[in-house]
């Protein structure tokens, strides 16, 4: 099952990666903002860094300085489907957006440690807890929903794509459950964290059978990246 592109549109990305630089480059697809731009020192230790700038460019695929390596921009939702169909290599995407995939057709072999937050319950402030049966407003859907029936507890889930505080305070919703980074958000929007789901941080992910066609060049990566944590870390 894909996310949130289409096969069509994966078909289109495979054309342009094999049009743009090298046929044979490895693609490495990363989400778009924060999660890009705290993964650039990374790969630019490994010597991987775009030649055209992504906020002015207009290119679905970034050359690099490693001539045989790629960069795709997208969206971050998008990025397991990329990986997973084989229109990119790798990929560089938050828990989050894993956990919420259907679908594995990939390795996760490193956690890169870059935009860290975590996934929290959070309600009005001044609600002591989540209400036995709770209507709780996400756009992690699969995950809250799974969370709260682990707990025991028959929760509705309404689906959101934005505006999440908003949904206790107009009666929408309990609860809702999103990222949270400083809380400030929760505060000046009345609310208050109540649970933590879980730890959220982004992951290096690999395609399955590139991992057996380009195991010598993949491995390579994956092995720079991780001595690239581990250096960072210590």
């Amino acid at each position: 099952m894909l996310a949130t592109c289409t096969l069509e549109q994966i078909a289109i990305a495979k054309m342009t990666i094999k049009t743009d630089s090298t046929s044979n480059a490895i693609v490495i697809a990363v989400s778009k903002g924060r999660i890009f731009k705290q993964a650039l020192p990374l790969l630019a230790k490994i010597g991987i860094e775009p030649l055209d700038d992504p906020d002015k460019s207009r290119k679905l695929v970034l050359s690099t300085s490693d001539p045989e390596v790629n960069l795709l921009i997208i969206r971050a939702t998008d990025v397991p489907t990329y990986v997973e169909y084989g229109a990119a290599h790798l990929g560089i995407a938050g828990k989050d957006v894993l956990m919420e995939y259907d679908g594995r057709d990939f390795y996760e072999p490193l956690d890169l440690g870059i935009a860290c937050c975590r996934l929290m319950v959070a309600g009005v402030d001044g609600a002591d807890q989540i209400p036995s049966r709770p209507r709780i407003a996400t756009k992690y859907s699969r995950t809250a929903r799974d969370y709260f029936a682990s707990q025991g507890i028959q929760a509705e889930i309404i689906k959101l794509y934005g505006s999440m505080e908003l949904a206790p305070l107009v009666g929408l919703a309990d609860c809702i459950v999103d990222l949270v980074d400083t809380g400030s958000t929760l505060k000046a929007n009345g609310l208050v964290a109540l649970e933590t789901i879980c730890e959220i941080s982004s992951r290096l992910i690999v395609n399955k059978a590139a991992m057996k066609t380009r195991h010598a060049r993949v491995s390579s990566i994956v092995s720079s990246l991780r001595n690239a944590v581990e250096t960072r870390d210590g």
